[in-house]
Parts: structure tokens; C-alpha cells; sequence
């Protein structure tokens, strides 16, 4: 993550005082903020960072699938369940699950995630029996997940139980000193790819740039 900017020095150090903890994180910010960028840090600088960091999109999974794409399923459990799967979070043990998009988790499996953060146990669609799964989650979302409770649309309890420690990412707008540090980051990265024989920006483009 780059950038010298008070509002990121701010990030920069709640995600290091965050990491050493194990309560839920909810990351908040537009989209291209670096949200998922956050939650890598987290994990890498926690305890958890030699187990593995599983990540799931939450708006791109179908609501059909999400359950058992989170939390397993049995042979048998639908049609086409032609063996046992594990879920996300069971591949996560010892580790970090990151739901990404958490605001359009369908209200069936908020249910669901709410019963493990209150037992750390998880049951596969079609299973009976309780399964320790030792997890941290993180959360994220584009959208205010206060509004979204009070439309009905997010369950009140699930969102304290996920927004214990919460970590704002600022818009590029509010990072005074970051456009060009960013710009001039990015040039050197894809100009090593692409070997131009541009140098780098003129003062007008810096300019131009820095105003956006």
C-alpha cells in the first residue's frame, strides 16, 4: 500500500493495531479505494498470516450458491451434490476469510454467518452436525450498511457483530500528497512492462493530474 498522506498514515496504523487483534473488521470505503489491499495487510501482519487468507465476493456469487459456497455441503444435499464439498470457511481454518461486498449477502445467510461468529461453528447445507472452525473474518462494503439495516435489508445484529473494529479507506480526494506519489508509481511499474521511451510526466500533466 502506498501513500504519505495524513489520512493514510492514519490507515496505515489502525491496520497495525487492528492485526494484532481477533475481533471482526469492517472495511468502508468507495469502490477502488483498496479495501481488499487493507484486509491483505491485516492478515499479513496478524498472527493468522501463515494460514491461509481465503477471499469471497459476496456480490458475485448467486444467492443459490452462496450458502454452500461459504459453508459446504453434504452428498445429497441438491441436486448435482454428487460428493461432500467444504466451504469457504473451513478452508480458512487457522486463518482469515475476507467477504468482500457483505451488504449483498442474501438475508437466509446472514443468518447463518451470524450463528457462527456467536458459536465458531459452522453446519454444510444438508449436514446435521457442527463443524469448529477456527476463522477471522473481514468485511467489506461500498454501501452504507447503516441505511441498509434500517431499510430492512441487513440484519441489526449481524452488523454490530461484524462491525466491532471498523477502518474507513479514504477516496483518493481526501489524500492530499498521494495523486502524484501514485501516478508517478504506477508510470515506473507499466513503463518497465511496456519499455516506453517516455520519462515520466511534464509539469503541466503533474499539474493537471494533482487538480483532478
Amino acid at each position: 500500500m502506498i501513500g504519505v498522506s495524513s489520512s493514510m498514515q492514519e490507515v496505515f496504523q489502525l491496520i497495525r493495531k487492528i492485526s494484532t487483534t481477533e475481533y471482526p473488521v469492517l472495511i468502508t470505503g468507495a469502490s477502488g479505494t483498496g479495501k481488499e489491499l487493507v484486509a491483505h495487510a491485516i492478515h499479513d501482519l496478524s498472527p493468522r498470516a501463515k494460514n491461509p487468507l481465503v477471499i469471497v465476493n459476496c456480490g458475485a456469487i448467486p444467492e443459490n450458491l452462496i450458502e454452500s459456497e461459504l459453508f459446504g455441503h453434504e452428498r445429497g444435499a441438491f441436486t448435482g451434490a454428487v460428493k461432500r464439498k467444504p466451504g469457504r470457511f473451513e478452508l480458512a481454518h487457522g486463518g482469515t476469510i475476507f467477504l468482500d461486498e457483505i451488504g449483498d449477502l442474501a438475508q437466509e445467510v446472514q443468518v447463518q454467518l451470524l450463528q457462527f461468529l456467536e458459536e465458531k461453528k459452522i453446519r454444510r447445507l444438508g449436514g446435521t452436525k457442527p463443524i469448529p472452525t477456527n476463522v477471522r473474518v473481514i468485511t467489506a462494503t461500498n454501501t452504507n450498511l447503516e441505511q441498509a439495516v434500517r431499510d430492512g435489508r441487513f440484519r441489526e445484529d449481524l452488523f454490530y457483530r461484524l462491525n466491532v473494529l471498523h477502518l474507513r479507506v479514504p477516496p483518493l480526494r481526501e489524500r492530499r500528497g498521494d495523486v502524484e506519489l501514485l501516478a508517478r508509481y504506477f508510470f515506473n511499474k507499466f513503463a518497465a512492462e511496456v519499455k516506453t521511451v517516455a520519462k515520466g510526466f511534464s509539469r503541466d500533466a503533474l499539474e493537471v493530474i494533482n487538480r483532478y
